[in-house]
């Protein structure tokens, strides 16, 4: 048990009696301790102080419609349009030192239907690719980071390789190759509900969408550059792309 605490001390310098919770006499000033000795309660020793660690409240990224009015995590990897670029160049290094004879790579493997998902990879020019891979990264990025990436891959399917099977059925060509009609998809699908939603309410947004017309405008006049790029695709994915901007725009209003 601890022992009762003492009612005074003497200080050896002057004999004062002074209270035993102070480290200084107030008589003659004398040093009497180094520090004041703790205070019990209760009869009781006090107990050690716990180190509490200290928790910061934090919250996991945020889905785009979790809470309305904020959106989804804009710094969150574009896993799928990482994708969609990476194929589009990794196959245009294969080709390389194949030259002419590296287009079998696409119109071999599975019969003529494999080109549906294959052609939309292969560019016959290295400044096409870019502009086409370009805007595939971009729009595909924008709407990734709005919707997610099941968005972009379906609506690549349906302009990318939509654009491809039309092509087959309507023409039966098999020199048609890019990533334009794909690219238009994405922009298109991207393009559309803030520019339903900005005719609704009549009031401007933040959204830029002059940069957007010029590179539309540069895709669809693309076939008329390119030989191995086709109209049919190039409206196939415009249509593609604003079909699904549609729909998103309708299941957002909701």
């Amino acid at each position: 048990m601890a022992s009762s605490p003492e009612l005074f001390v003497v200080c050896k310098n002057c004999n004062s009696q002074v209270s035993p919770y102070i480290t200084e006499c107030p008589y003659c000033g004398t040093r009497l301790r180094k520090r004041a000795p703790k205070i019990e309660r209760g009869g009781r020793e006090p107990e050690p102080k716990k180190k509490r660690r200290k928790v910061t409240p934090s919250l996991g990224p945020l889905r785009t419609g979790e809470i309305p009015g904020i959106r989804g995590d804009e710094m969150r990897r574009p896993v799928a349009t990482i994708v969609l670029v990476a194929i589009g160049c990794l196959w245009w290094l294969a080709l390389i030192p194949l030259r002419d004879e590296g287009y079998r790579l696409y119109t071999d493997p599975l019969g003529e239907w494999w080109q549906v998902l294959s052609a939309p990879f292969v560019h016959a020019s290295g400044w096409y690719q870019f502009a086409a891979l370009g805007a595939v990264g971009l729009f595909g990025w924008l709407l990734e980071r709005r919707n997610g990436p099941l968005v972009v891959v379906l609506t690549w399917l349906l302009g990318a390789s939509g654009g491809m099977a039309v092509v087959k059925a309507v023409d039966g060509a098999d020199f048609v190759v890019g990533a334009s009609g794909g690219a238009l998809a994405l922009l298109c699908a991207w393009a559309v509900p803030p520019l339903l939603e900005r005719r609704r309410t009549r009031d401007e947004d933040d959204v830029d969408l002059l940069g957007p017309a010029v590179i539309f405008a540069l895709l669809v006049l693309m076939p008329v550059a390119r030989i191995e790029v086709s109209f049919i695709a190039t409206a196939v994915g415009i249509l593609a792309g604003a079909l699904v901007g549609l729909l998103l725009s309708r299941s957002s209003a909701r």
